[in-house]
């Protein structure tokens, strides 16, 4: 094959499928987005891959060395892998290629002038580690750069100047082997490469390794009579096909950094905080609202039965002058209204305020004790009435308490759906049997 040809048959494929990668790419930026998580384990993804490759075979190797032959003759190779991702960055890939490695003397008076080794099989297992992307703020990439390092054996037969080492391959010196048919020695792989992603499926790659063989006779050639240890390196392209459902991203592509930050892109998650801040605008509204006393009795306008009460006069929660003792004695007063509840809720309605501030009032001003009991209408089970009530009159304790009242004046009480002061049977009733009770000891 002419190397130029080669060359160019190259450029044109790289250049053809990097238009695939684009366009693929440009049509699945708003395709659907992935519902993997970063904490959410290797199981989401797809992580095994299969690929095939080809590409050309030299003596040499790019970051130099002695060798014993100077002119290097383009030969393909070609071969397999298998790979699992154990995370975003790191997998484990398994090899096997085979081709012909094969170069020259230019001087004519030196020896030997040719040789060409058969590869019959190379098989070796590697680290492979994704090392950067071009667009590491995607959700998930379409270029990565890669490093691999690892450790195989080659079995190879070589012939220099027609002297054919096959079916009669010794090994040298320092290590010996019984093959008959070809040499076996331990090799290390380094390399590096980049993949694009043509598909959800399918990437195309682009690699160079450099293999160090642990022996001399890979080109059968002692040069000046010193054993150097014998090198060549493979440049290829490939195709790599994730293997898995169809449903689950490649783990390969997911870029963790950038899935961190996904949720940012969620339109209904910026239209929720929207609403969200709309919804504190008005809370903080509603609390400016409430904090407003304009006759400065301690209760806000909006509680405020009795606007315009003179400064220092003593005001119930309803903002209402208090009784004087003479007129209305305490003793007199045994009972209060009936606080009632919304439906499933222990909260206490703005309502039952002006209430329980008389009562709190008396309380505090007083002395003696109240007893406060919970109620529920019949929907649900007993059991679960039976704790609404409580919670109803812990909600009613709570805040006496929080008034200034004694925890010890009040003694509360749930009686569930037990005591109803009307039928169950209509909504209207229901309503009066959701409520607390209270009556001072």
């Amino acid at each position: 094959m002419n190397y130029s040809t080669l060359k160019k048959s190259l450029a044109v494929s790289f250049v053809a499928l990097m238009g695939v990668t684009s366009l693929a790419n440009a049509q699945e930026a708003t395709g659907s987005s992935s519902s993997a998580k970063v904490f959410g384990g290797r199981g989401q993804y797809r992580s095994w891959s299969f690929g095939i490759n080809g590409g050309v075979l030299s003596p040499f190797v790019a970051i130099g060395g002695t060798n014993d032959f100077n002119k290097m003759d383009v030969n393909l190779g070609y071969g397999i892998s298998l790979r699992k991702q154990l995370g975003h960055a790191f997998g484990i890939e398994g090899n096997i290629f085979r081709g012909k490695v094969s170069g020259s003397n230019q001087n004519a008076s030196t020896t030997p002038k040719e040789f060409e080794t058969e590869i019959g099989y190379s098989a070796d297992i590697r680290g492979v580690v994704n090392v950067a992307t071009v667009d590491f703020l995607r959700r998930e990439n379409s270029v990565n750069f890669f490093v691999t390092a690892g450790y195989g054996l080659i079995a190879y037969a070589p012939k220099v100047d027609g002297v054919d080492w096959k079916d009669n391959a010794i090994g040298d010196a320092n290590n010996r082997h019984d093959s008959k048919t070809y040499v076996k020695e331990a090799y290390i792989p380094v390399g590096a490469g980049v993949k694009f992603k043509v598909s959800e499926r399918v990437s195309f790659n682009l690699g160079y390794t450099m293999h160090f063989i642990d022996g001399d006779n890979f080109d059968a050639t002692y040069k000046n009579g010193a054993s150097n240890k014998d090198k060549f390196s493979y440049g290829y392209a490939g195709l790599e096909f994730s293997l898995g459902s169809k449903s689950k991203p490649n783990l390969d592509w997911v870029n963790p950094l950038a899935l961190m930050y996904d949720e940012l892109k969620d339109p209904s998650l910026r239209q929720e905080v929207e609403a969200l801040k709309a919804r504190v605008a008005n809370v903080e509204q509603a609390v400016e609202g409430l904090k407003k006393d304009s006759d400065g009795d301690g209760v806000s306008d909006q509680f405020d039965k009795c606007p315009g009460t003179p400064a220092g006069t003593a005001v119930d929660g309803s903002g209402c002058p208090l009784p004087k003792v003479t007129e209305t004695p305490v003793s007199n007063v045994t009972g209060f209204e009936t606080i009632q509840f919304e439906f499933n809720s222990s909260v206490l309605k703005t309502e039952a305020y002006p209430t329980l501030d008389k009562l709190s009032s008396v309380l505090r001003e007083n002395g003696g004790k109240v007893a406060v009991n919970g109620y529920a209408s019949s929907e649900g089970t007993a059991a679960y009435n039976l704790k609404l009530s409580k919670d109803r009159a812990n909600s009613v304790k709570t805040y006496l308490v929080n008034s200034g009242v004694n925890a010890s004046q009040v003694v509360t009480k749930g009686f569930g759906e037990a005591n109803p002061i009307a039928s169950n049977d209509t909504e209207e009733g229901r309503i009066q049997n959701r409520r607390v009770e209270t009556a001072r000891n």
